[in-house]
């Protein structure tokens, strides 16, 4: 085992409870793992050494929620929004129709090509749904392409009910047969609970199957309008809702008293000009929030933690220390993992050197790319990630 010793570190923002920042720092990486954090002056010998030059380090992003294996191309959908048409879920099936045409090769290069460009931009886990199939073989593969990436995989066969189909028959094949085919390579099951989409009990039913399945349930909840989403996310168990941009307030105490997850996706709000989620809401009451990209190619076409992170603090009331809690530790608790999202011993050795000497500038500085080195497992990717063309699945 070779141990790397990371000093030279301004402000490490470890994103652990018991201790949050720590000042002129180090960190010890040993067979891809955080083996010590704490002040430099303190630090262990190891094999080697990083110096990060007063720069700010932070854990590796955790984006919870996105929608990477599809193919075609909504551009046309975006144009028309921005002029004045509001945004619905029906614009899914257009991407459906484009996905079921491409072959394997076209949807696994697309979607590790979007993984890059997020371990580009400091995401070192990524959840990956399915959703654009809508039909068993479609459906299956997608996961199976998404496995090859991450061990975070979800079955939305539940996004909407494709065309030409009735919503109790397609309910029953979700439940049934595409199911079946599905678990094998997926972790969660998910539904968009939505009008347009399915209503509390289609979206019960489809959780309940799943669970009996074996996946763990997660929930598109109050994007669009309020709904039963998040009532039923937390009664269920679900280790996140996600959206929750229209809540009630039984929707907040809900969450503040379960242990489900608030996913918060501000790049859907910028992008269909909505509302964004009042975070400040859901902090204040106690629940735990965490920040995705939401990546899909209609409603959040962005695969960039900073920009989520900027939107967050300058939109939805986060303090910049929320917000990257939230795009690293409540990530992480929306994945139900321990070993990601934060940098204390033990965990994996995922962190990001911010070309900056604090993490205050995700949101001060919008848009710059700040990331200088990415760490994932300890190892270093590459000095200038900003034009690796290399692809390295999560």
């Amino acid at each position: 085992m070779t141990a790397t010793l990371i000093d030279g570190i301004g402000l490490l923002y470890t994103a652990d409870p018991e201790r949050e920042e720590i000042r002129d720092a180090a960190l010890v990486a040993e067979d891809g793992r955080v083996a010590w954090v704490g002040p430099a002056a303190e630090a262990p010998q190891a094999d080697r050494r990083v110096d990060a030059g007063g720069r700010c380090v932070v854990p590796g992003f955790v984006d919870s929620h996105a929608h990477l294996v599809f193919a075609g191309d909504r551009t046309a959908e975006f144009e028309a929004r921005m002029s004045g048409r509001p945004y619905s879920a029906g614009g899914i099936r257009s991407t459906v129709e484009a996905t079921r045409r491409a072959g394997d090769a076209e949807l696994a290069t697309h979607a590790a090509a979007l993984v890059a460009e997020m371990l580009a931009q400091g995401t070192t886990t990524v959840e990956i749904k399915s959703g654009y199939g809508l039909s068993v073989e479609d459906e299956r593969r997608s996961l199976e392409i998404a496995t090859g990436l991450t061990d975070e995989t979800t079955f939305l066969g539940a996004h909407v009910v494709p065309s030409g189909t009735s919503a109790d028959d397609y309910v029953r094949l979700v439940t049934g047969e595409m199911l079946a085919a599905c678990a094998p390579y997926a972790k969660w099951v998910d539904v968009f609970c939505e009008r347009g989409a399915f209503d509390g009990d289609q979206t019960r039913e489809i959780l309940r199957a799943g669970i009996a399945a074996g996946l763990q349930p997660r929930v598109h909840a109050a994007q669009l309008g309020p709904g039963p989403g998040v009532l039923i996310a937390c009664e269920l168990g679900a280790a996140s809702a996600d959206h929750c941009t229209h809540l009630t307030a039984a929707d907040v105490d809900a969450l503040a008293s379960s242990g489900t997850v608030a996913t918060l996706l501000p790049g859907a709000e910028f992008s269909t000009r909505s509302p964004y989620p009042d975070a400040r809401r859901l902090i204040d009451a106690g629940v735990t929030v965490a920040l995705a990209t939401d990546c899909n190619p209609g409603s959040s076409f962005t695969s960039s933690m900073p920009f989520c992170v900027a939107l967050a603090v300058r939109e939805m009331g986060m303090t910049p220390l929320e917000a990257v809690r939230a795009a690293t530790y409540g990530g992480a608790r929306a994945l139900r993992r321990t070993d990601v999202g934060w940098l204390r011993p033990g965990a994996r050795a995922d962190l990001v050197v911010l070309d900056a000497p604090s993490y205050v500038h995700l949101a001060y500085r919008p848009g710059v790319p700040l990331v200088h080195q990415v760490f994932q497992a300890g190892l270093l990717l590459e000095e200038d990630v900003q034009n690796r063309p290399l692809v390295v699945p999560l």
